[in-house]
């Protein structure tokens, strides 16, 4: 596996910071696709190097995938400023084109991950809407406050985990997000909304379900 690479994409309202590491050339099967990781809140301390999204990205470069996490506009070294979810959404459509065209040449075919922790998760299932990934993974998803579309036409490619002690994104608002799209919700029982003493737990789940 690479180490992290850094550098900057042109996004829509300035440079966006990105990172991404590439699995073992010679890994059995080859590259299992492409994933886009999307950080929490970034008016609440949300980073790309953020605990979660730091353990988003280990499991699914191990898992294959060309792996990348960036920040949205006005976090670290990334231009612009916050746009309350509307423009973080088109920081995401920037990042995989950037990648499809940059580092996957020749390569349209691989399937494509999106995968978002809080915020990030929402506003992954804004971008789903358009990008039409092969697999979603929402974790602790804020779906109620960004007001986040159905996914149902992703139904059986979504992955949703959550803690049932979760106080910043109640469990509630994700079972009544999810329940009228049949879609299923991975809990994990005892973990609050960062996982804290439970990462092992989520390590665990993505290894078992997100194989391409």
């Amino acid at each position: 596996m690479s180490a992290p690479q850094k550098f900057f994409i042109d996004g829509p309202a300035g440079k966006l910071e990105t990172a991404l590491a590439e699995p073992d050339a010679a890994r059995p099967g080859g590259i299992a696709g492409i994933a886009v990781i999307a950080h929490p809140h970034p008016l609440y301390g949300g980073t790309m190097d953020s605990k979660i999204v730091h353990t988003l990205f280990k499991v699914l470069l191990e898992l294959g995938f060309v792996t990348v996490k960036f920040n949205f506009r006005g976090v670290g070294k990334s231009g612009g400023t916050y746009d309350n979810g509307v423009g973080e959404v088109e920081d995401v459509l920037a990042v995989v084109e950037a990648i499809r065209n940059q580092f996957a040449a020749g390569l349209d075919d691989l399937p494509l991950l999106l995968a978002g922790f809080s915020f990030g998760g929402a506003i992954q299932a804004y971008a789903a809407q358009r990008l039409n990934p092969q697999k979603l993974v929402l974790v602790a998803p804020s779906v109620e406050r960004l007001k986040a579309p159905p996914v149902a036409g992703h139904a059986a490619s979504t992955l949703i985990i959550h803690g049932d002690r979760d106080d910043v994104v109640p469990l509630q608002s994700v079972l009544n997000w999810a329940a009228p799209q049949e879609l299923p919700v991975m809990v994990i029982p005892g973990a609050e909304h960062f996982f804290h003493g439970r990462l092992h737990i989520l390590r665990r789940i993505m290894l078992d379900s997100c194989r391409l």
